[in-house]
C-alpha cells in the first residue's frame, strides 16, 4: 500500500514491477508521448485524410490520456487493452490503407475531397479517433497510478521529464530517418518493461501478462517490418516516401509518392520542356526573355525545376527544399543529376525562412509546385507551405529581386478562384497585374509571373483581373490559401461536434458515472488546459513563421514548451512564489505583450535578436500559466481527477484552435484570454504553497 501525501488517503500500490515509482512514471510518460507522435506520423502516412486532420489523432490522444488518468484510481488490472488496440489499429490500417486513386479523373485534394482507395472518410476517421484514445489511455493510466504515490508537483515534474525524453527520442529517430519498425520496437520494449510483472512472481501470471502485452505488439512489429523493408519505401521527417523508376518512350523517369499521394516526377529537362512546355514560361515571361543569372527555386524537390533552370542558362541556382529525403533521392536518382552541378547550391530549409535570413538578390524567384500535402504537427490548419503564399511572403520575394527581376509560381491549382487569388496577391504585393497563363486541363494548371516592374514582364495575354467572388489575399495571420470562404468548412464543424460528443460520452462511461462529479471542483483547471493548448498552438504557428515550418523548428518548440512548464514547476517547488492573483496578472500581461508585438514586428529583427525576443514573448504567458496550474494542482483533494480535467480541457483547446480559420492565429490570444478569465473567476481561494 501507499499513501497519497497530499490527502493522506491510502491507495493501492501501482503494479508489480522491479522499477521504482519515479522510474515507472518517467518511462510511462515517455511511452505516452512517443506513442502519440508515432501514431500521428504512421497513421498519417497510410490514411491520406489525416493530411488535413493531423490533430485528429492528437485530439483522440488527449481524450484517451484524460480518461486513462481518471481511470487510474479505480482500475484493478493493468491496461492490457492498450497494446491490444494498438496491434488491431495497425492491422486494420495496413489491411485497408487510404491512398489517392491514380486512375481517378479528379484530383481536388483540399479538405479531403479525394478520390481514394480504402474505407471512406466517415468510416476510417472515427475508427482512428477511438483507437487513438484507447491506445493512449493505457500509458496514461500507468502515469495516473504513479501520481497517487508521489507528492503532486514531484509527480508532475517526473511526468514532464518523461515527456521530454519521449520527444527527444522520436526526434532523434526522425533525424536518423528511422523507419516505423524502430518506432514499434521502442513502444514494444517499454510496454513490456512496464506491464510484464517482475521475475519471481508466479510463472502463470508472468506468462499471461507477457502474452497479453506482447502478442498484439508482435503482430504490429511484423506489419511494420514488412513496410519498413520494402525497397520502394523510405522515411523522411514528414512522409512515407515511395519511389518507382521506369522508362517511358525511351526516357528514364522517377516517380515519387508521399503518404500515398502522387507527389512529383524526376524527368530530364529536355523531355519535360518538350512534353510540358509551360514549365519554361517563367523564363519567357520574365526579364523580357533574357537568361536569368541568379535563380532561387523554392520547392526544388527531386531537382526537375533545377534542371530546367540550368537548361535555360542560369549561372547559379539556390535550390531550397524542406524535405531532406526527397532532395537526397533527386540527388541520387534524377536522370540529369542537377544537384551535382557546380552551379547549384542546395539548402534544406523552409522557403519563407530562407528569404528572411538571406541578403542575396535574384533575377528570378520561383515557387515550383510547393504543395506539401501535410499539416504542421500541432497546428490543425497550417500546412508546411502556408506561409509561402501570403501577401507578406510575396512582398518578401519582391525585396529579394535584382532590378529587372521577376517572381513566378506554377502548380496544378484545381480551382479557377485559387488562380485568381494568387494573381491578385501578386498584384497587391507588386503594384501591377501579373502574367497569368492557364493550361487547358481539368486540373487548372497555371503559371503566374510578375516582374519587379510592369516593364520587367512580357505577358502572352492580359489577365482579366480578380472577380467579385475572388477571395482576398491570404495573410500571415490567416495563411489559409485553400479556404474559399471566411467560415469554418462544414466538414470541420461536423468533425469537431462529433469529437466533443464522443468525449462527453467516453468520459462518462470510463468514469463509471462519477467522472463529472469528481472533476466538478476543478473547472478552473479544465479551462487552464484549454487555454494552454491555444498558447501552444500560437507558439507553434508563430515560430513556424519566424523560423520555418521545418520539423526541427516544430520539435524545438514542443520541447521548449515542456521546458517552460518544467521550469514553472521547479520554481513553484523550490521558491515561495507570488499569490495566484499576481501570477494571473503576469499571465494577462504576457498575453497583452504577445498582442501588442505581433509576429510581423518580429520578422523585421535580425535572426539572433528575433529568437531571443520571440522566446520571451511566447514563453512568458506559458510559464505564468503553469505556475498557476502548479500552485492550484498542489492543493487539490483529488490529484487524478484534477489532472484529468486539465488534460480534457486541452482537448477542448484543440477544437477551439479551428477558430483561427475565421479570426486568424493572432485572434487565438483573445480566446485564450477569455478562457483564463474564466479560470481566474472559478479559482477557489487556496493557501500559499510552501516548498515541497
Amino acid at each position: 500500500m501507499a499513501v497519497d501525501s497530499a490527502t493522506d488517503r491510502v491507495v493501492p500500490t501501482s503494479w508489480p514491477s522491479p522499477f521504482g515509482v519515479r522510474t515507472r512514471l518517467i518511462a510511462a510518460s515517455a511511452l505516452m508521448l512517443f506513442t502519440e507522435l508515432a501514431l500521428i506520423r504512421w497513421t498519417g502516412s497510410n490514411v491520406v485524410h489525416l493530411s488535413y486532420f493531423s490533430n485528429f489523432v492528437l485530439l483522440g490522444s488527449f481524450l484517451g490520456i484524460g480518461i486513462g488518468v481518471l481511470r487510474s484510481s479505480r482500475a484493478k488490472r493493468l491496461p492490457y487493452y492498450s497494446p491490444i488496440m494498438l496491434g488491431l489499429l495497425v492491422l486494420v490500417i495496413a489491411w485497408k490503407p487510404v491512398t489517392v486513386d491514380r486512375g481517378s479523373s479528379s484530383s481536388v485534394i483540399y479538405f479531403t475531397s479525394l478520390n481514394t482507395t480504402g474505407p471512406p472518410v466517415w468510416v476510417i476517421l472515427p475508427i482512428i479517433f477511438v483507437a487513438a484514445a484507447v491506445v493512449l489511455a493505457g500509458p496514461a493510466e500507468l502515469v495516473g497510478r504513479c501520481f497517487a504515490e508521489l507528492p503532486r508537483l514531484t509527480a508532475y515534474r517526473f511526468d514532464l521529464v518523461g515527456s521530454l525524453i519521449g520527444i527527444a527520442s522520436f526526434t532523434a529517430l526522425s533525424f536518423l530517418g528511422a523507419p516505423p519498425i524502430w518506432w514499434g520496437l521502442v513502444v514494444t520494449v517499454v510496454f513490456g518493461l512496464l506491464m510484464i510483472p517482475a521475475v519471481g512472481r508466479r510463472a502463470v501470471a508472468v506468462g499471461l501478462s507477457a502474452a497479453m502485452v506482447l502478442s498484439p505488439l508482435i503482430v504490429m512489429l511484423g506489419i511494420l517490418f514488412h513496410e519498413s523493408t520494402r525497397p520502394e519505401n523510405s522515411w523522411s521527417p514528414y512522409y512515407k516516401v515511395q519511389t518507382q523508376q521506369y522508362t517511358w518512350e525511351g526516357v528514364p523517369l522517377l516517380t515519387i509518392k508521399v503518404n500515398g499521394v502522387p507527389h512529383q516526377q524526376a524527368i530530364p529537362a529536355d523531355a519535360r520542356l518538350q512534353w510540358e512546355p509551360q514549365y519554361g514560361l517563367p523564363y519567357e515571361r520574365a526579364n523580357a526573355g533574357k537568361k536569368p543569372k541568379n535563380v532561387l527555386i523554392i520547392g526544388a524537390g527531386s531537382g526537375s525545376d533545377v534542371a530546367i533552370a540550368l537548361k535555360k542558362g542560369a549561372e547559379h541556382v539556390d535550390a531550397v527544399e524542406i524535405d531532406p529525403r526527397i532532395r537526397d533521392l533527386g540527388k541520387a536518382l534524377h536522370p540529369d543529376h542537377p544537384y551535382q552541378d557546380p552551379r547549384v547550391t542546395s539548402h534544406i530549409d523552409d522557403g519563407r525562412a530562407y528569404l528572411s535570413r538571406t541578403d542575396k538578390k535574384y533575377d528570378l524567384i520561383l515557387l515550383a509546385l510547393p504543395d506539401s500535402l501535410t499539416l504542421v504537427n500541432g497546428a490543425s490548419s497550417l500546412r508546411l507551405e502556408s506561409y509561402l503564399f501570403t501577401k507578406q511572403a510575396f512582398e518578401s520575394a519582391k525585396e529579394h529581386l535584382n532590378p529587372g527581376g521577376a517572381f513566378a509560381m506554377y502548380n496544378y491549382y484545381r480551382e479557377g478562384w485559387l488562380i485568381d487569388r494568387l494573381a491578385s496577391t501578386a498584384q497587391v504585393a507588386f503594384g501591377h497585374k501579373p502574367c497569368v497563363d492557364k493550361i487547358g486541363d481539368g486540373l487548372q494548371q497555371a503559371v503566374v509571373t510578375v516582374g519587379l516592374t510592369e516593364q520587367d514582364q512580357t505577358c502572352g495575354a492580359a489577365w482579366a483581373g480578380a472577380s467579385a467572388n475572388t477571395p482576398p489575399p491570404a495573410t500571415d495571420n490567416r495563411p489559409f490559401l485553400y479556404l474559399f470562404t471566411d467560415r469554418i468548412p462544414s466538414l470541420y464543424l461536423i468533425t469537431i461536434g462529433l469529437i466533443l460528443v464522443a468525449g462527453l460520452v467516453a468520459v462518462g462511461i470510463a468514469g463509471g458515472g462519477s467522472s463529472y462529479r469528481r472533476m466538478r471542483p476543478y473547472a478552473d483547471l479544465f479551462l487552464l488546459g484549454a487555454g494552454f493548448m491555444l498558447l501552444e498552438t500560437k507558439s507553434i504557428t508563430g515560430f513556424a513563421l519566424l523560423f520555418g515550418t521545418t520539423w526541427v523548428v516544430n520539435a524545438i518548440v514542443f520541447a521548449g514548451v515542456l521546458v517552460a512548464v518544467l521550469a514553472a514547476v521547479e520554481v513553484t517547488r523550490r521558491f515561495k512564489t507570488p499569490p495566484i492573483k499576481v501570477m494571473f496578472a503576469v499571465l494577462f500581461g504576457g498575453l497583452a505583450l504577445s498582442w501588442v508585438f505581433p509576429d510581423s514586428w518580429l520578422l523585421g529583427m535580425p535572426v539572433g535578436l528575433r529568437a531571443v525576443v520571440a522566446v520571451l514573448i511566447a514563453f512568458l504567458p506559458i510559464f505564468a500559466a503553469n505556475v498557476i496550474f502548479a500552485k492550484r494542482f498542489t492543493d487539490t483533494a483529488d490529484g487524478t481527477a484534477s489532472f484529468g480535467a486539465n488534460l480534457l480541457g486541452a482537448m477542448l483547446g484543440g477544437c477551439l484552435e479551428y477558430a483561427a480559420l475565421i479570426i486568424g492565429f493572432h485572434g487565438l490570444l483573445i480566446i485564450a484570454a477569455l478562457l483564463y478569465v474564466g479560470a481566474f473567476l472559478l479559482t477557489p481561494k487556496i493557501r500559499q504553497v510552501t516548498r515541497q
